[in-house]
């Protein structure tokens, strides 16, 4: 079979219903259960065929080597020279990055430790502030997890909009607030304003030394130090873990004092046995490829656009909003990672929502609308509530309905009232929302992404598509930059100028 996307191009689309009739083992032959999760993929359009084409291209671009230079700690982000370690987060890797850092997560236990045991004073709310994937992560960690505790009170501000610091001013008392700053470089803008701001508050509220209540989350410990947090209260992590894979090192930090060391610790293993599936599988049964290989058929093939998860549990409803930054940062690129143009679609564009909301807000154009949109199920078999049985039966049925609504269609007279049918969509199950589970589930992801990477043949891992309108801003900051019209009238217009 040629390694190459010729053959992939070429592969006949069946319909979702003929397959199923075609081959009576099909579920079985793509559905998998792994770390407390079921994933099917079996109302998609993979077929044997296309596997095993997409597995020849994965062997023609080395996913198997880059896949073990991952774990190896080797230089994988070419384009910055770095290693890609997030997996030693959680003890998958080479074995001297393991160990630095479970010196860090070490370092940050004892911290939580001292927190609980009130040596930085009595603390009640925790005041995260960062952005990006120093945000991102520990929302979804403490929403996700947190809803039944009661160990701390937790906001996570990532705008630079002073409305949303002020939302938690109103909540906490600045005397039993403890910040906790998050940036890996220990500069950016937005989570240095916020920081800056939170010091203001509690000085104005009477708190005699601000600074006594900042931990500062950062690759820099450094320039954390310079800015006036002392060292004790630095929790450092590896320059080669990237702000959108940081959740499993300090960027964590709030989850774990929030939700307790054990419930952290069982997410780094969740995670872990992600991991170990990823390296140890066969792609025809290796859940992130072959979710990667479904992706890329609806890219490449079949000219989807976008990409989108429900989450069909009240607990994962931020999960969208975090793989929106995971999938479309690191896979949204232009050129190879040799500098090549790419000259076929990259990242689709991830959205999605939450079930069974987004049914009377979005499906209509997923039912009825003329794009292909490839939809992925999240749900939970156990609730999250303690209401009667039938909120969750409800839910439930609700997902797996929908599924087979977009495959099945419905054909009536009145065109208005007919559904084409054929419509892909993937289901994951998770046994449960717990720590381990996410753990697992959001591992899933990370590999997912690094596939599509590989057989694209781009970094999944630098991203300075961030960086031009931030340059931008900053000139106009300083009362420079050579803007266009239309935005030179804007910043008068505002009063900015």
């Amino acid at each position: 079979m040629a390694a190459d996307w010729s053959t992939i191009e070429a592969l006949p689309r069946t319909p979702l219903l003929q397959l199923f009739a075609e081959d009576p083992d099909r579920l079985k032959t793509f559905s998998l259960d792994v770390a407390g999760i079921h994933f099917d993929w079996s109302k998609t359009h993979l077929t044997r065929d296309a596997v095993a084409a997409f597995a020849e291209l994965a062997r023609a671009q080395g996913l198997a080597a880059k896949r073990d230079a991952l774990f190896g700690g080797e230089v994988v982000n070419v384009t910055e020279g770095r290693a890609v370690e997030h997996t030693a987060e959680r003890g998958e890797g080479n074995p001297e990055s393991v160990a630095r850092s479970r010196g860090f997560h070490d370092r940050m236990r004892a911290l939580i430790d001292a927190i609980e045991a009130e040596a930085l004073g009595p603390v009640r709310s925790i005041l995260h502030v960062g952005i990006g994937g120093s945000a991102l992560g520990p929302d979804l960690l403490v929403d996700a997890l947190g809803r039944e505790s009661d160990r701390y009170d937790v906001a996570i501000v990532s705008n630079v909009d002073g409305v949303a610091l002020e939302e938690a001013f109103k909540r906490f008392d600045p005397a039993t607030t403890l910040l906790v700053v998050a940036s890996k470089t220990f500069t950016t803008t937005e989570t240095m304003l916020n920081a800056t701001s939170v010091l203001q508050w509690m000085t104005e509220h009477g708190v005699e030394d601000p600074y006594g209540r900042v931990i500062a989350l950062t690759a820099s410990p450094d320039k954390a130090v310079e800015w006036g947090v002392d060292e004790t209260r630095v929790l450092p992590f590896s320059e080669s873990v990237g702000g959108r894979y940081s959740l499993w090192s300090s960027i964590g930090f709030p989850a774990a004092l929030a939700l307790g060391w054990d419930q952290f610790e069982e997410l780094l293993e969740g995670a872990a046995e992600m991991d170990r599936h990823f390296r140890l599988s066969a792609l025809h049964e290796n859940a992130p490829a072959l979710a990667a290989f479904a992706d890329l058929y609806y890219t490449q093939v079949c000219g989807a656009e976008t990409r989108a998860p429900f989450a069909y549990d009240e607990r994962l409803r931020l999960l969208p909003s975090y793989l929106q930054q995971l999938e479309m940062e690191s896979n949204g690129k232009g050129v190879t990672i040799d500098g090549q143009p790419v000259g076929r679609p990259t990242a689709a564009i991830t959205w999605g929502g939450v079930g069974t909301d987004a049914q009377h807000a979005v499906f209509q154009l997923l039912h009825q609308g003329t794009h292909l949109v490839p939809v992925e199920f999240i749900a939970s078999i156990e609730p999250g509530d303690t209401l009667a049985e039938e909120h969750h039966r409800q839910l439930l049925l609700n997902a797996f309905a929908q599924g087979a609504a977009l495959m099945k269609g419905k054909q009536a007279d009145d065109p208005a009232r007919s559904y084409s049918g054929d419509r892909p969509s993937s289901t994951l199950l998770l046994d449960t929302v717990d720590a381990r589970t996410l753990g697992a589930l959001i591992a899933f992801y990370e590999q997912r992404v690094f596939v599509n990477g590989v057989l694209l043949g781009i970094n999944s891992f630098d991203q300075f598509g961030v960086e031009l309108g931030k340059e931008m801003a900053k000139a106009a900051e300083k009362g420079g930059g050579d803007f266009d019209p239309s935005t030179t009238d804007l910043i008068a217009r505002a009063g900015l100028d």
